[in-house]
């Protein structure tokens, strides 16, 4: 197995920048913060940015934990990668990971200066420092599940490569992680049922939403809504709509999973209600 590293600073964009180089140089698998990533697939792991603390963080980033290390280890194992790129802000936390999962010696470390400018560094840093935004280099479908109650947006980029310019998309998760310094956050279920009712009284042949409620599970939450619909229109296709627009608008507002949206239409009116 050939192993490689990229080195900076926290902050600097490696995760953001991940992708572009591992793809350059032939590379499908990825250690970054305490996951092994293969192409758009988190394999192993628990990320860093889940800890309470930057102590945590960075404890579970080099695989301090034996079990945490024994998983990945065995990923790898069950993988057997030709190639291998770990991200770390030093070399000696990249030795450490090595240490710890047991690989070879990294055979080249590229730094981020060599490959990206001080312009887009100077940008990163900014948006950590001000903003408290990480990237997981993998898509958010991929990291929603593992990070219930984040904030969490996509990143989609268009790069071009090579002479005969293939155009490649790139999918990356901008994620707020626990140990942010803007300190801990709650979301009561009543603003999320207020949030739910909103959008599902925003669909057309939708005349109101008699009750909006919220379970709360460890993996997610379960969203129950009790509409009245305006006769005439399809049922079957409004309440779609109102289960997708539900699902995109708080997936978005808040970063949670959301594991169902159960729709119920409890009665038809031949007047719509005034919504004003």
């Amino acid at each position: 197995m050939r192993v490689f590293g990229l080195v900076g600073s926290s902050g600097t964009g490696k995760s953001y920048q991940s992708i572009g180089l591992a793809m350059e140089m032939g590379i499908s698998y990825i250690i970054d913060d305490g996951l092994l990533i293969k192409g758009t697939r988190i394999l192993a792991g628990t990320s860093a940015k889940k800890e309470a603390t930057k102590i945590a963080a960075i404890r579970r980033a080099v695989f301090m934990d034996p079990d945490h290390a024994k998983q990945v280890k065995e990923a790898i194992r069950e993988e057997s990668p030709e190639s291998l790129l770990i991200l770390g802000t030093s070399i000696s936390m990249i030795e450490r990971i090595i240490q710890h999962l047991e690989l070879p010696c990294a055979e080249k470390i590229i730094h981020i200066e060599d490959i990206t400018s001080h312009e887009d560094i100077e940008l990163a840093r900014k948006q950590r420092r001000e903003e408290g935004k990480h990237i997981i280099p993998v898509p958010t479908f991929e990291v929603r599940k593992d990070f219930s109650g984040f904030f969490i947006d996509p990143l989609r980029i268009f790069r071009v490569w090579g002479k005969g310019r293939h155009l490649q998309t790139l999918e990356k998760t901008v994620v707020r992680p626990t140990y942010s310094y803007f300190g801990k956050f709650f979301i009561s279920d009543s603003a999320i049922e207020s949030i739910a009712a909103y959008n599902a009284q925003n669909i057309s042949g939708v005349s109101r939403v008699l009750r909006s409620e919220v379970q709360s599970r460890e993996d997610g939450i379960v969203i129950e809504l009790e509409i009245s619909l305006v006769y005439g229109n399809p049922i079957h296709k409004v309440m779609e709509e109102i289960q997708e627009n539900v699902v995109e608008q708080i997936g978005y507002t808040t970063g949670l999973n959301i594991n169902a949206v159960n729709v119920t239409a409890r009665r038809l009116v031949y007047f719509p209600a005034d919504k004003n």
